[in-house]
């Protein structure tokens, strides 16, 4: 099965990805303005956003 690269993360994906605690997401999301998505009661992510998001500095303290 070949998986498509622009899909929407998970917490968990998105966990995995940058190797943090779902906490630190969350807390990322409502302090630091993560690019995060709400669709009904999930959090879904776009890896490319998150990542230029990372890379940008913002989720240093």
């Amino acid at each position: 099965m070949v998986e498509i690269e622009d899909r929407w993360l998970s917490i968990t994906d998105i966990c995995k990805h940058l190797g943090i605690s779902s906490d630190t997401v969350y807390k990322w999301i409502e302090k630091k303005g993560m690019p995060a998505h709400k669709i009904g009661r999930l959090w879904k992510f776009k890896k490319d956003e998150v990542d230029d998001w990372v890379r940008s500095g913002q989720a240093s303290d």
